[in-house]
């Protein structure tokens, strides 16, 4: 599995840094250079080009997790003892300081639900419920290279994430709905890359996450590092109007840094299909489902996503 996976990223990868003819016929826009002025871009996977010195945008998003199921260890979809959703709201604020530099400040909420649940630790099943902040995380984007006729927008990447969520005196009450943070801070270092072929998009990230020694609830948790792999395709029908279809794969590794995690290793991956309305240069909204196809030692959800963003 993971070395098809693999193979699969290193072909798009190699697309996005090769050129070539255009993916589909005669584009709907004049300049076949050029991608469109603006568009909200992708669901799940991040953009490339920066939003440009003095501009700033807010982009709220909405997942609606609906649980459907556990992966055990073996990839295979089990139980998950009870019916869980879980309702996330991250806000991006994204401002340019300079022509190739973007800070992007992500500030989530969360609400969690459970209905029927049975903890290992509970003896009968139980509903609970719980809201609150996230992780908060910041992003640092530096674009080193713009796009070319031949090369594609290459965006280096360093992400540092604060444990703002709640991760301390968990209620049993509440079946562990009230865990909205890993209690670790995070840092990040990745790559993003894009490139127009009249009349796609297309757009790729390559993320790795280490986090530090957590206590959560008491228990020192070290979790493992963490690989995401985001492909995507921005295919633009009109000027307002384009389809979206996407890729995306985390899998955790060992640990770099400090001592070997004890944690169970996870894995998932998926697809995502969306439209996207571009109204004008300040107002875009999108809308989407996720569905996570593959995995292990992790729930596997379905997700309708909706986000609008305001360029200033």
């Amino acid at each position: 599995m993971k070395s098809r996976l693999v193979s699969l990223s290193l072909i798009f990868c190699g697309i996005l840094l090769a050129g070539g003819p255009s993916l589909a016929g005669e584009s709907v826009f004049p300049n076949l250079e050029k991608p469109p002025p603006s568009t909200i871009g992708p669901l799940i996977t991040d953009t490339a080009v920066p939003i440009g010195q003095g501009n700033f945008s807010i982009q709220p998003f909405c997942f609606l997790n609906i649980t459907g199921g556990r992966f055990s260890p073996n990839w295979r979809r089990v139980s998950s003892q009870g019916d869980f959703y879980s309702l996330q709201v991250p806000v991006y604020f994204t401002y340019g300081p300079s022509p190739n530099v973007d800070l992007v400040l992500v500030v989530p909420y969360l609400h969690n639900w459970a209905r029927d649940a049975r903890l290992p630790s509970s003896r009968e099943a139980g509903s609970a419920d719980f809201g609150g902040l996230g992780d908060t995380t910041l992003y640092v984007k530096y674009q080193f290279q713009e796009e070319t006729a031949s090369r594609p927008t290459c965006t280096a990447l360093a992400g540092f994430g604060f444990p703002t969520g709640h991760h301390r005196n968990l209620n049993p009450s509440k079946l562990r709905t009230d865990l909205l943070g890993t209690g670790a801070y995070t840092f990040t270092a990745g790559l993003n890359l894009s490139k127009w072929y009249s009349p796609v998009y297309l757009y790729a990230n390559l993320w790795y996450t280490l986090p530090i020694i957590a206590t959560v609830d008491g228990v020192p948790i070290h979790d493992r590092d963490l690989v995401t792999l985001n492909l995507a395709a921005e295919w633009v029908l009109t000027q307002q109007w384009a389809l979206l279809l996407e890729f995306y794969h985390n899998w955790q590794a060992g640990n770099l840094l400090g001592p070997k995690s004890q944690q169970p290793a996870q894995a998932l991956l998926g697809l995502s299909v969306g439209l996207e309305y571009n109204m004008n240069n300040h107002w875009s909204f999108a809308g989407g489902l996720a569905v996570d196809l593959a995995g292990k030692n992790t729930v596997y959800n379905y997700s309708p996503i909706l986000t609008c963003k305001y360029n200033f």
